[in-house]
């Protein structure tokens, strides 16, 4: 039939299957599923378009061949007994036609994740639109040193442990929990096949404009997801967030706890005493008000307060002591492209975020300027995913960047999947920046931007570059600039 989708499998047994194929292999997350299927004792092949560093580097290390381009003859090297397809791959795909044809059994990367690892393990799944990286790797970080040797796996590297996975014998797996859809024949969200027993939900703030059509067609997809914890699991859902409580309350069997990073608040766990300082964050936890104790957290900004203390609640709900958690928080090293320096030429000091959210922006600089109050900011943003390109966040974006003395806006290309007369007008955020007394400007050309900041930025500056892309090597670039400007050498 022409709307045969082939041998799709929801579930599968663990040990029924030897030899995995992923098509698709080269993207961060299906590269690092790769890696765990391999760290598990499968016999791992895969394939992509392009194969480019750091994935092809790691793929080699790990010893699973990437064959490119995508071809029918790469199943017959691979002879798999399962093929997993990753959601970036079109129904019309050579290698996922040849699948279908063949009659292989095929799954999604979410259900195989879900059926090969979580079914048997105490799932703990991180959702929400911001945070879902940090908060998910601070968890897990968090039952490592607790000694509970947990299995993970994240959206980014994470700086304790070089990588965004980790298999361990214990009980608990940490996943994050991504809305975005899951194959080609399944359009539902990747957290619907993670069986969260213990789930935190940072946050519900209308993103994905390319697959949601608003803010309620995007909070629906998280009802279904809260209606999967049973009624002994937890939900740990930000206050800050009153829609996501809301829906929480409403859809969720088990235990729902709330946590808010605002002093006084209402809410099952909430700070007390925040500072921050150079070294990070600084504040008393407190517990359905009592006073915990006193937790260090190597990281600045009121957001990963608040990630933490969601961390806080979850651990406490799984047994863990203050002071398990407390230890936990103070050595955890963060996660690269989360407010990671990359340099500081000349006395310039170069930081990459992931930021592209007008709320994950406005969170970023905001983190930034409590952290260095007496440097000059310049805040380098380049709109990249589909949502930011669009001018459904104009106004949000207009108030953004509060705290930045400059930035440098680039311009985005047209993109098919952003309707014209629907773009982001840079132009026009530009003038509301300058309204507001932040020298800004924009630009289409990522060398121009780049020669612009390197020339004109001074000793003592942060250069704050947020992005969800490569942003066409533009901190590589700054930082070669920067090197050059002040006889540093590359």
């Amino acid at each position: 039939m022409a709307d045969d989708n082939g041998n799709v499998l929801d579930t599968l047994e663990p040990g029924s299957v030897r030899r995995v194929h992923l098509v698709g292999v080269a993207g961060t997350g299906m590269g690092s599923f790769a890696g765990m299927l391999k760290a598990a004792g499968y016999e791992v092949t895969g394939s992509d378009e392009n194969v480019y560093p750091p994935m092809s580097d790691m793929l080699k290390a790990w010893g699973i061949p990437a064959a490119s381009p995508y071809r029918p003859e790469n199943l017959d090297a691979a002879n798999p007994d399962l093929v997993i397809i990753g959601n970036v791959i079109r129904r019309v795909n050579p290698e996922a036609t040849a699948v279908r044809e063949r009659g292989l059994q095929q799954m999604s990367f979410p259900a195989a994740l879900g059926s090969l690892f979580l079914e048997r393990s105490h799932s703990i799944v991180v959702a929400g639109t911001h945070g879902k990286t940090t908060t998910s790797s601070l968890m897990a970080h968090v039952l490592v040193e607790a000694g509970k040797d947990p299995s993970f796996l994240v959206g980014g590297v994470t700086q304790n442990y070089a990588g965004n996975y980790r298999v361990g014998k214990g009980a608990h797996f940490v996943v994050e929990g991504d809305e975005y859809d899951t194959a080609y024949w399944d359009k539902g969200s990747k957290f619907l096949h993670y069986r969260p027993r213990t789930a935190i939900l940072t946050s519900v703030e209308f993103d994905h404009a390319d697959i949601f059509r608003d803010l309620p067609h995007y909070e629906a997809t998280f009802e279904k997801f809260v209606r999967l914890i049973p009624e002994d699991g937890q939900l740990v859902v930000c206050a800050a967030y009153p829609n996501a409580v809301k829906l929480s309350r409403e859809g969720c069997k088990g235990r729902v706890v709330t946590y808010i990073a605002k002093e006084g608040a209402d809410a099952d766990y909430i700070p007390k005493s925040v500072t921050f300082g150079p070294e990070g964050a600084r504040f008393d936890v407190v517990e359905r008000g009592a006073v915990l104790g006193t937790v260090t957290l190597p990281m600045g900004g009121l957001h990963n307060v608040e990630n933490a203390l969601s961390v806080i609640a979850a651990a406490r709900g799984l047994g863990l002591s203050f002071d398990e958690i407390a230890s936990g928080l103070a050595t955890f090293r963060g996660v690269k492209r989360r407010q990671e320096p990359r340099g500081e030429p000349g006395g310039v000091l170069v930081v990459d975020d992931f930021a592209h959210h007008p709320t994950a922006v406005r969170e970023t600089i905001a983190a930034i300027h409590h952290r260095y109050p007496t440097r000059r900011l310049w805040a380098i943003f380049e709109p990249r995913s589909n949502t930011s390109r669009r001018n459904i966040h104009q106004e949000d974006y207009a108030h953004a960047f509060t705290g930045a003395a400059r930035a440098s806006l680039k311009v985005p290309e047209r993109h098919d999947k952003v309707p014209v007369g629907e773009e982001l007008d840079v132009r026009k955020l530009v003038a509301d920046l300058q309204a507001q007394g932040i020298a800004a400007e924009g630009s289409t050309d990522v060398q121009a931007m780049v020669d612009l900041v390197a020339r004109e930025s001074q000793p003592g500056d942060i250069l704050l570059v947020m992005s969800n892309g490569a942003f066409g090597g533009f901190i590589e670039k700054l930082l070669a600039a920067l090197k050059a400007r002040f006889g540093e050498g590359t």
